[in-house]
């Protein structure tokens, strides 16, 4: 099938841009160089176009309740202008897809944001549960009509407030304002996933080209530098690090009980994390930092006296700290901090230990 072009796509070609399929889309993987785009995210500031990234919306008076049936966090914690990361499960507590759910300025219903060729597949999951929940709301996908990019890195909030009609350095984690851009309306949300302050755009997918230009002369980033600045942080991939096919995980195994709040009452895939919370996983997601000049790369073994004990699901050679980095799995008698542990690569059992997976908190400091 061909693939979905982002509104930005020629504005991209223009500037040089080079191309990857990243869930469906074409989508600029760099523009310059990985290196250098993800120096100017942690030394300064870099746009990224991120409109392959779907968008649900969910009104009508039973919104509340929807949300909190098919997501992991209490939405009811949200006032409004609020936002909160969460996850969204199967009957047996799988992860399909991480999200962040926001609750609108104007406290009227919920915007939330499954992964990229995720959102047609969760607006018909919200519609089927409402209707048999017997619960009243309106869902749309509307990704095809909205876009989005992310402003990163810490002189976001002195670019962001440059060119917006009302002040955006205000805002706190996890919260979002309506305001103007180029006479554009948009919505600016205090969020991201580079590990760095900065803030995630939504306006009309139309007016792509008016809110990209307004930020000139800022360094075009692509997924490439994404990625390795989210692996640096230590946070998730979808499709990678989890997926219900491949790498099928719960919130518990993956790192994410924090986004879990049995306490609200039922939601889809309760039963099974209250149950695993008694019981205890049997592996872990961890931090693993190689400890020779080699790559972790997705689908790798990971040993303890040369019997395997889990595997990879995300590796790179970290720009920031210049030491290869990776994720994995790992039975949890393995997963405490400072484990040695191998990783086979290319056949080869290489020396690496677990470490904290929020990797530029942990390595920066030793």
């Amino acid at each position: 099938m061909p693939l979905n072009k982002p509104p930005l796509h020629e504005v991209h070609r223009g500037a040089g841009a080079d191309f990857t399929d990243f869930g469906g889309w074409e989508m600029p993987v760099k523009f310059d160089s990985i290196r250098s785009e993800h120096a100017a995210v942690r030394e300064s500031v870099g746009i990224f176009d991120v409109s392959h990234m779907s968008e649900v919306v969910v009104t009508g008076p039973d919104a509340p309740e929807i949300m909190n049936r098919l997501t992991t966090n209490d939405v009811q914690t949200l006032d409004s202008g609020d936002a909160q990361y969460s996850c969204i499960l199967d009957e047996e507590g799988v992860i399909l897809d991480d999200t962040v759910v926001y609750r609108y300025p104007d406290g009227d219903g919920y915007l939330f944001v499954p992964n990229a060729g995720h959102g047609e597949q969760m607006a018909e999951r919200w519609s089927q549960y409402a209707g048999e929940f017997g619960l009243s709301v309106t869902v749309e996908n509307q990704t095809d009509s909205t876009g989005l990019i992310a402003v990163q890195g810490p002189d976001s909030v002195e670019t962001v407030e440059a060119v917006t009609s009302d002040p955006v350095g205000e805002l706190s984690q996890f919260s979002w304002r309506q305001t103007e851009i180029a006479a554009v309306e948009c919505h600016v949300a205090r969020t991201g996933y580079t590990g760095e302050d900065g803030y995630e755009i939504f306006f009309p997918a139309s007016d792509s080209e008016a809110v990209w230009e307004a930020f000139e002369d800022i360094q075009p980033c692509g997924l490439g530098a994404r990625d390795t600045l989210r692996l640096e942080a230590g946070l998730l991939l979808s499709g990678q690090d989890f997926d219900p096919e491949d790498e099928p995980r719960t919130p518990l195994e993956a790192g994410l009980g924090f986004v879990v709040d049995l306490s609200k009452g039922e939601f889809v895939g309760r039963k099974t994390l209250r149950d695993l919370g008694e019981a205890g996983v049997e592996e872990r997601m961890v931090g693993i930092r190689i400890d020779e000049r080699a790559i972790a790369r997705h689908g790798y073994s990971i040993l303890a006296d040369g019997t395997e004990i889990g595997r990879v699901t995300s590796g790179t050679m970290s720009p920031s700290l210049n030491v290869p980095i990776a994720l994995g799995y790992v039975e949890t008698p393995f997963a405490e901090t400072g484990t040695e542990i191998e990783v086979e690569v290319r056949g080869e059992p290489v020396e690496a230990t677990v470490v904290d997976q929020r990797f530029l908190d942990s390595l920066e400091s030793n």
